[in-house]
């Protein structure tokens, strides 16, 4: 599988430190899209994008894009017809029940297998100033090693984004 990987200026350091975690501990095909160089005046979407088209183009892929909060950078890439981000932001701890169906709190952590198991998310956003680098790589370890459970409601509600 490849794993393409994009980040603005902002997460220049990030992504260097992710690609090589992605290669060595956990032995992936990376294709590194930019940003190569600080750049503040660099766009996101310059990354993101292309990014995202090649995670859609190439089967079985997988896409990790990132930026200063990882908002923007989900945006970009959910504006690309197959692509679906979800975006960690970092390891929140919710403290009990919080849904109308009472189900069980759940962590930063949970969200990136959720997201992979019922929404099929393809690229993963991270937001370079609200994560440490030990939370980026539990969060790239978990979303590569999810997969989608292809629950016909899950299946469904996906078909209806288009």
């Amino acid at each position: 599988m490849t794993i393409y990987i994009a980040a603005d200026h902002t997460g220049i350091v990030l992504k260097t430190a992710l690609v090589e975690y992605i290669r060595e501990a956990l032995s992936y095909e990376v294709e590194d899209l930019g940003a190569q160089e600080i750049l503040p005046e660099d766009d996101y979407p310059d990354y993101m994008i292309p990014c995202a088209k090649k995670v859609v183009a190439t089967e079985g892929s997988l896409g990790i894009v990132i930026g200063g909060s990882g908002q923007g950078e989900a945006m970009a890439v959910n504006r690309v017809p197959g692509a679906r981000a979800a975006l960690f932001y970092g390891q929140a701890h919710a403290t009990g029940p919080i849904d109308a169906l009472g189900a069980p709190a759940l962590d930063g952590y949970d969200i990136i297998r959720l997201a992979r198991e019922h929404n099929n998310a393809n690229v993963l956003s991270l937001a370079a100033r609200f994560v440490t680098l030990d939370d980026a790589k539990e969060a790239v370890r978990i979303f590569l090693s999810a997969g989608f459970s292809a629950d016909e409601r899950h299946v469904r509600r996906i078909k209806k984004l288009g």
